[in-house]
């Protein structure tokens, strides 16, 4: 069995790849100038963080078919957040490396890895197993 076993979709692809572009989106959003948009109140930042990893986190839960994989996959996304803080130090002149937001994305994957053990983990398998496109 391998580890990154997705579950029995009829459209595994689609369900692993918009897990995949979010994770990328993350990745890119965490990098870019954000200079443009408005300011977020105080404390809010941690706030968006949180939901941004608990949503890669409770959608990987959805994807991924094992506990295994869903806790391998918890890791790399801890992993992630702590990276992306170090990048934002290192590689950018527009953001800034902060702990508190590696904290906040820690505490969002462990909040979506939360939706493991609940009726809820089976939703999306739910979903695409009822769902038939219009045919043209």
């Amino acid at each position: 069995m391998r580890v990154f076993a997705l579950k029995p979709f009829r459209r595994p692809r689609l369900w692993l790849g918009l897990w995949l572009a979010a994770v990328v989106g993350v990745t890119v959003l965490s990098l870019v100038s954000l200079s443009g948009l408005p300011p977020v109140p105080e404390g809010g930042d941690k706030v968006e963080h949180f939901l941004a990893y608990a949503l890669l986190s409770a959608s990987a839960v959805q994807v991924f078919a094992t506990r295994r994989a869903c806790m391998a996959i918890a890791a790399l996304l801890v992993t992630l957040g702590v990276g992306l803080e170090f990048a934002q130090g290192t590689l950018t002149t527009t953001r800034m490396a902060d702990p508190h937001d590696a904290l906040a994305n820690t505490l969002g994957v462990l909040a979506g890895l939360a939706t493991l053990p609940t009726p809820l983990r089976g939703f999306l398998l739910a979903l695409d197993t009822r769902w038939r496109p219009a045919r043209a």
